[in-house]
């Protein structure tokens, strides 16, 4: 296990680098930086250009410039926001609570309801329990999220106002978007479990052990679902980094004060520094995703579980 979390380090190391090199390369692609600090329509001398350019670092050649970048992003350093006039640590670190918290919730309520309805699926194969529960996890896979979510305030908001539209505040203003975001999770684990769950009581070890007279709920809970599960456990672990990465359009749409609707203004901004840093921190969290993912299927798993 040590040698292959060795491994998955260093893979981890090389994935960061890269995107590292693409992040500032298309930052710089977008033009000089430089035109976003100085004030639009203000005339500046040659002196104070250079200057300006100076302090960003301009002056050095390409591959120091992304060296100094880069060092200052391992410290957590992007530099100052162009919208918010201060540090886009700072900026992110506001947001980041409202998106984790909103993640959270639909981490749980995805593999909760994910686990629950593939299980009551493959146990009861072909009724209309399956029938309904693979209807839902076809929904859930085919429906954009934006059109989700603009269903959800249709009925629930605007025809039954029951439920607010948007932004954040006591329990009832979670209700639209966690069901929004966790939909798709909780469809594909679903399909995942239950799958998983009737390869596994089709094996030959459960089939023998209904032919010894084990009850179908022992068989199932005992001894089937602890295998079923470790498919749908492994992808869980990557559902955390998907739906704090991936809330862009649900906090859009739902006006949700966290990171994803942070990332859509502060690309309309142009403001690069903010970007950049959200950019390499959603980066990192995907990664960190995945490594935890490769651990826990090794741990749970011993047929590929390497020393």
């Amino acid at each position: 296990m040590g040698r292959f979390l060795v491994q998955r380090m260093i893979s981890m190391a090389i994935v960061m680098i890269g995107i590292s090199i693409i992040v500032f390369t298309l930052s710089r692609m977008s033009g000089d930086p430089r035109h976003l600090y100085m004030t639009p329509g203000t005339r500046f001398s040659q002196e104070v250009w250079d200057a300006r350019g100076r302090d960003l670092g301009l002056d050095k050649p390409k591959v120091m410039q992304y060296l100094i970048w880069a060092g200052n992003a391992v410290r957590g350093d992007f530099g100052d926001s162009v919208w918010h006039k201060r540090n886009s640590l700072d900026v992110i670190r506001e947001r980041a609570p409202a998106t984790l918290m909103l993640s959270g919730i639909s981490v749980v309520v995805a593999i909760v309801s994910g686990v629950g309805l593939g299980i009551a699926s493959a146990v009861t194969r072909g009724s209309m329990t399956d029938l309904a529960t693979r209807a839902f996890a076809l929904v859930g896979q085919a429906a954009p999220p934006f059109f989700l979510a603009l269903v959800l305030i249709y009925v629930f908001a605007v025809g039954l106002d029951i439920l607010p539209t948007s932004r954040r505040g006591d329990w009832t203003h979670f209700v639209l978007p966690v069901t929004t975001l966790s939909w798709l999770a909780s469809a594909s684990i679903a399909r995942i479990t239950r799958s998983s769950l009737l390869e596994v009581l089709d094996s030959e070890y459960v089939m023998l052990a209904r032919a010894k007279g084990v009850g179908r709920t022992k068989v199932i809970f005992k001894h089937a679902l602890k295998n079923a599960l470790i498919a749908p456990l492994t992808v869980s672990a990557i559902l955390f980094a998907s739906f704090m990465t991936g809330t862009v359009v649900v906090e859009t749409v739902f006006a949700w004060p966290g990171l994803g609707r942070l990332a859509v203004q502060a690309t309309l901004q142009n403001d690069f520094p903010l970007v950049t840093g959200l950019a390499v921190i959603f980066a990192a969290i995907f990664v960190l995703s995945n490594l935890v993912a490769d651990l826990l299927y090794a741990y749970i798993d011993p047929r590929i579980r390497i020393h």
